[in-house]
């Protein structure tokens, strides 16, 4: 059991100025141990936090000398437990989170314990953004009108998470319509440093979101988890991670002139693939870095998902307390922020001598070698120099199927495509743009670019340059500071004039919401079977992300996006032909419309005003009119609606008693799956939009919910009934048990039948059959996603056997209560003869205590095969959650004094 801190002798106390002290803090450097001042920033962040929760329980003395001594033990893949400071949220993982802390109120008051004792004991922040659908654009109204389709669609939704915000003690709700949640992290809700009753402790979070890692450019560690260990955090759980190695990223040099952040960021995430930092921190360091403005690091650090680390870090210093001023943090506060971090030699001067820190491995760029680019078209992290890229485009054309080919034959690349546009003849052909955004937290936190993007805006309307107007064009700025901004400059009316009118505050076309382009647009494409092209200031350019017309989408920096919606083409050279043709009849070059450094710096220095800022967040706390009509109940446990196709009470705690259930193992059961290399999160979680044929279809209009107002499954994660419809109902879905067919079936082994797989689930649980999964390598990887594990769970999965798992799915399928093991190396289902149609025997110990985390278990077949494979319980706290049936079921029994 937990006991005194072992540490309490080092802890001390931060002196003010003048008399009196700020607040107690654990002294790393009391600890007089000189291996803590090779150790980079980042992972002195961990250290604290070990230090500081030590108890001998959750956080174990050993544990602190693992992180003193992470030179040496980061290359052995040890494992850490980590407590984060906080948990940020956004609305899509914020409801199933509320839904699960509601539902663990019921069953603490059925249990008998006190329902108030269900609250996060972390803050929690929740920030509304996912909501806005670019429905209306190229409007002076569209931020009111899709803000009224949105609550229209959500209403029930948004007043769930309103009485969420009343009911739950240390969460903070912030309403749609404020801006991104990364880009609210940034100026709002990053503390740096906490005092929390006088304790004075490092920042630092994780969010449900994986560009949680934006707020690691303001020197707070930050990264993306899934939704369940996001839970877990909130309710005082550790994290369980491998202590990571930290690859040391020196810049220097500075950015040449018309080069963006955009430019350096899509440099950065190639370099960083190439080199291969999955499952690492990347830490940012040298000379280089005063020449980045703080919204040039958030922009880098943003990208860690693209480039497939943990966190990219900017450790705190000058320039970030100077952002901190610049967006309205009291000067006491930063006072106290620069004062804890000196003392806890967690601070960089650089007009002081450095410490050469020890990194795992070493990168190194020039800045002035980044040339302008974009990244595409169909990954964020295949950069195409500017110059390059007509060619490109055309090899694109010409090459197979792939991540850089579409395979248009030759004869067909030419074509041109005749269409009627509100009554004028208009032409499409292969490359043509036909959806422009400024979008996504990467870019748009980012002054230099946006008020570059509406100079770029302004240069061309005075020449006389128009946007076609089939070309959806959208602005979606990360918060009200960049419209203030923008309209204080007097530039937002140029942007205005070439269709990019403010559309929402919020993820849009980025993340998928980039609404129905035109109809006759959409048929030229269809009918002539086009590949047509998005160009989007976003991170993630996936194949069928950004639309389902959109073959091609290209990353590019806010004012490429404009000068590209002007092209009305990706297929241009910019350097040797015109972008367009002026009101004179002179051909128009981009070098002439885009702004230097210079104008741009001064744009920024005259317009972006700590004011702005301050502004913004005061009526954040206000709310606004739709969001304060929203009547909610002031209870503390939640009255759930039996009707409700939104907020449903999931069962996960239906026959949960005071005793933990114990180990389970697997007997006779079925194979629900059998996968190849590479399922995704997209492939298992439920969503997009629901499609007419598909369960959660069907189980809506039982229930009344016309078609047009099925909304998406996102929208629905708070309904345990329709996302368990919609796991593994991806269209793409590929299991071998349908030799070669795709989408979301599967066969029903006794039957033989073809059924969805949620009908097949429903038959196998009725008829008392467990099911198992077989999968590949990478099987859980791609963005995090708590309902991959729950969905699973709801359908009767008891285990997943697969060549290997990605860190957060494995974590999340054990929250859940799933067992997953491993193939031993060289061995997978194919080469052991296994098919699929076998009945499959997992035999566990009957005692917690009998099972050691990675060790082998026997599987055996009803046709006689037996194979050994490793059991993926990575530590003993997840012994303890697989032990209680899963996280949820551990917490509440340990808050009504359950022992371990």
């Amino acid at each position: 059991m937990a006991c005194e801190n072992p540490f309490k002798s080092i802890l001390k106390a931060l002196e003010r100025p003048g008399g009196g002290e700020f607040g107690k803090y654990f002294s790393l450097p009391a600890l007089g141990d000189s291996r803590i001042d090779r150790l980079p920033y980042s992972i002195r962040i961990l250290l604290e936090s070990a230090i500081r929760n030590c108890d001998e329980f959750q956080v174990k003395s050993k544990d602190v000398e693992k992180i003193i001594d992470w030179e040496n033990t980061s290359p052995r893949q040890v494992e850490i437990p980590f407590k984060p400071a906080r948990v940020l949220l956004q609305d899509f993982t914020g409801v199933p989170a509320v839904v699960d802390l509601a539902c663990m109120r019921d069953a603490m008051n059925s249990l008998g314990g006190d329902p108030n004792k269900i609250n996060p004991l972390v803050p929690v922040d929740l920030v509304i953004d996912h909501s806005v659908q670019v429905d209306v654009a190229r409007s002076e109204n569209a931020v009111q009108a899709n803000m009224e389709l949105e609550f229209h669609r959500n209403r029930e939704r948004f007043g769930f998470l309103k009485w969420g915000s009343t009911a739950f003690h240390n969460m903070l709700v912030v309403p749609p319509g404020s801006g991104i949640v990364h880009q609210v992290n940034l100026e709002y809700l990053g503390r740096v440093v906490f005092n929390t009753n006088g304790m004075l402790y490092p920042d630092s979070v994780v969010g449900t979101d994986s560009h949680t890692t934006m707020i690691d450019g303001l020197g707070v560690a930050g990264w993306g988890v899934g939704g369940i260990e996001a839970e877990a955090a909130m309710l005082g759980q550790p994290m369980s991670m491998v202590l990571p190695g930290v690859v040391g990223f020196k810049l220097t040099g500075k950015l040449r002139d018309g080069v963006t952040a955009t430019d350096l960021v899509l440099t950065v995430t190639q370099m960083l693939r190439k080199h291969g930092v999955v499952g690492k921190f990347v830490e940012f360091y040298g000379e280089g870095m005063s020449e980045l403005s703080l919204a040039d690091r958030a922009t880098i650090a943003n990208m860690s998902p693209e480039y497939g680390a943990t966190m990219g870090f900017f450790p705190v210093d000058h320039v970030t307390l100077q952002y901190l001023r610049l967006t309205g943090r009291s000067a006491e506060t930063v006072f106290m922020i620069e004062s804890y971090l000196r003392a806890n030699k967690m601070f960089v001067d650089y007009n002081e001598p450095q410490v050469e820190r020890t990194y795992s491995s070493y990168l190194e760029l020039d800045l002035k070698d980044v040339e302008p680019c974009i990244s595409g078209p169909k990954r964020p992290h295949d950069r195409v120099p500017l110059k390059e890229m007509k060619a490109d485009w055309h090899a694109c054309l010409d090459n197979k199927v792939g991540f850089k080919g579409f395979a248009v034959p030759k004869e067909s690349q030419g074509k041109v495509a005749e269409f009627t546009f509100h009554g004028t003849p208009a032409q499409l052909r292969h490359g043509d743009v036909v959806i422009a955004a400024i979008t996504s937290c990467t870019n748009t936190s980012n002054p230099s670019v946006m008020l570059g993007a509406a100079l770029v805006a302004k240069k061309a309307c005075d020449l006389g340059l128009e946007v076609k107007p089939w070309i959806k064009t959208s602005l979606a700025p990360g918060s009200g500071v960049v419209t203030k901004y923008l309209q204080k400059s007097g530039l937002q009316t140029y942007l205005n004039q070439l269709g990019f009118h403010i559309v929402g505050y919020g993820c849009t076309t980025c993340i998928g919401n980039s609404g129905d382009i035109n109809e006759s647009v959409a048929s030229a494409i269809t009918e002539n079977d086009l590949v047509a092209a998005a160009v989007l200031s976003g991170n993630r350019n996936f194949e069928g992300r950004v639309h389902p017309l959109t073959r091609a989408n290209y990353l590019a920096s806010p004012p490429l996006v404009v000068a590209y919606a002007l092209a009305g083409t990706v297929d241009i050279d910019f350097e040797t032909e015109p972008i367009g043709e002026g009101k004179d009849g002179r051909k128009v070059f981009l070098r002439d419309i885009w702004p230097s450094n210079e104008e741009v710096a001064t744009v920024v220095q005259s317009n972006v005003l700590p004011g702005m800022f301050m502004a913004t967040y005061e009526a954040i706390t206000k709310g606004n009119p739709m969001w304060n009509q929203l009547s909610t109940p002031s209870s503390t446990l939640y009255a759930w609606d039996p009707t409700s196709t939104y907020i449903h009470d999931p069962p996960y705690f239906k026959s949960m008693t005071m005793s933990p259930p114990g180990p389970h193992g697997v007997k006779d059961a079925y194979c629900l799956l059998n996968f190849g290399d590479s399922i995704t999160t997209d492939h298992i979680s439920p969503a997009g939009s629901i499609h007419k044929d598909s369960p959660a279809a069907r189980y809506l209009m039982e229930r009344g919910v016309d078609r047009r107002d099925f909304n998406s499954y996102g929208s629905r994660r708070g309904n345990d009934e329709i996302m368990a419809r919609g796991t593994f109902a991806n269209i793409r879905l590929v299991n071998k048990l349908l030799k070669g067919e795709v989408g979301p079936k599967t066969i029903h082994i006794p039957s033989g039948e073809k059924l969805s797989v949620y009908d097949a689930a429903m038959r196998y649980k009725s008829e008392g059959h467990a099911t198992i999964i077989l999968a590949g390598a990478e099987y859980g990887s791609g963005s995090s996603r708590d309902w991959a594990a729950k969905g699973p769970m709801l359908l009767g999965v008891k285990a997943v056997i697969a060549k290997s798992f990605e860190r957060i799915h494995r974590s999340n399928l054990v929250g859940m209560g799933i067992v997953p093991l491993c193939f031993k190396p060289g061995e997978d289902a194919e080469t052991l003869g296994l098919t699929g149609h076998e009945r499959y025997t997992i035999n566990l110990p009957n005692s917690v205590s009998e099972i050691r985390p990675g060790q082998d278990i026997t599987v055996v077949t009803d046709n006689g095969k037996s194979l050994v494979c490793t059991l993926r319980f990575d530590t003993e706290v997840e012994l303890a959650y697989f032990d209680h049936g899963g996280i949820l079921q551990y917490v509440i029994r340990n808050l009504i004094g359950a022992r371990h």
